[in-house]
């Protein structure tokens, strides 16, 4: 490593930092990019810089949008009276991609994961206390692991014991958890299955 320029050890040292990107995986970006013309490297610095001066987080659901507030919330022919918590927008475009769920979202920037040093302050936990009148249907679509059925316990109790004048009104919901299309059984783990049976329905 102390061999190669100074200039590409700090690139790679920057890609590393990334999710799910080690240092082989860094060092064949950085050189994928050195192989490119400088014009191109110019415009993906650019992409870069925007990355940041052209987004906003919605100041209501903290999605990651270009307005504020964001097109979904500021779109008229939503279901206000569902709202749908999600760790991610990430997790939001994928529930958007389904295009079955038409009601407003809650982005909370993480779960609740103590060995990590994130606690309900570091989320967007408290903003949902207020964008719950009108709510009758609170959806939980927090990840099946640890951190998040934490996080969504965490929720529930927090509504539970919270002073909403119609929280008696309001309807919390787990998203189902089980068998993805085509899998097969003997390979899917015992919480996965558990979740399968949890989640059966009449047909």
């Amino acid at each position: 490593m102390q061999k190669l320029p100074k200039a590409v050890r700090q690139l790679v040292e920057k890609f590393e930092r990334l999710p799910g990107i080690g240092p082989r995986s860094a060092q064949r970006l950085v050189f994928y990019l050195l192989h490119n013309p400088a014009s191109e490297l110019e415009d993906f610095a650019d992409k870069l810089l925007a990355l940041k001066k052209e987004t906003v987080m919605c100041a209501s659901c903290h999605n990651i949008a270009e307005s504020n507030p964001c097109s979904i919330c500021s779109d008229q022919n939503r279901n206000s009276s569902f709202l749908c918590v999600v760790e991610q927008p990430l997790d939001l475009l994928a529930l958007e991609k389904s295009e079955k769920y038409h009601g407003l979202y809650h982005v909370l920037h993480g779960c609740i994961a103590p060995l990590n040093n994130i606690g309900p302050d570091q989320l967007y936990l408290r903003d949902l206390l207020k964008r719950l009148d009108g709510v009758t249907e609170l959806i939980l679509a927090t990840n099946p692991t640890m951190e998040g059925e934490a996080t969504a316990l965490y929720i529930n109790e927090m509504i539970a014991t919270s002073s909403l004048k119609n929280k008696d009104q309001i309807t919390i919901t787990r998203i189902g958890h089980g068998l993805p299309i085509g899998a097969d059984i003997e390979y899917a783990d015992g919480v996965t299955l558990a979740r399968a049976l949890e989640g059966r329905r009449k047909i």
